[in-house]
């Protein structure tokens, strides 16, 4: 798996085992760090200080601003309709269109979630592992499920 040469890497990134990634035309901001079998393809767009698990899908068209969290096997889709073929031949890059899911300072996303298209994560939002993210998530709201749906607020949390 590779580490194409038309990414941009900030400064301090780390890249766990950089034989063991996939990335591609990707921007990833300074002092974040990208664990082992991640994939992040071209037009994605990795904030400042994250954190990117293992076995993680970022997909074009995912905007992750600073200081975000996403936990292990965590997938983005960017096709409301994805299909193979169109009129009988292979889909390419014309055929369909990259509809956004943009993720907000601060926000962590639990291990197995998935992310569709279309959505914002809100400022330090908390997506429960496994959550299955189909509509918007305001800021500081904490969502778990398959939908996912709002069930509390970080900002009621104790701190610790």
């Amino acid at each position: 798996m590779p580490i194409s040469d038309d990414i941009k890497l900030g400064k301090d990134v780390v890249i766990h085992h950089p034989d063991l990634v996939n990335l591609y035309g990707c921007n990833i901001g300074d002092g974040s760090g990208i664990g082992t079998f991640v994939e992040i393809q071209k037009n994605a767009v990795i904030g400042a200080s994250c954190k990117i698990s293992s076995h993680s899908f970022i997909c074009e068209g995912v905007t992750i601003a600073d200081n975000v969290f996403v936990g292990h096997g965590v997938m983005f889709v960017n096709d409301r309709y994805p299909r193979a073929t169109v009129d009988g031949r292979t889909q390419t890059d014309d055929d369909w269109d990259v509809v956004p899911i943009v993720v907000k300072k601060g926000a962590s996303i639990g291990s197995g979630a998935v992310i569709m298209c279309g959505v914002t994560i809100g400022k330090e939002a908390m997506i429960g592992a496994g959550a299955v993210v189909t509509k918007d998530v305001p800021d500081y709201k904490i969502v778990i499920g398959s939908p996912a749906k709002v069930v509390g607020d970080m900002r009621e949390r104790p701190e610790k």
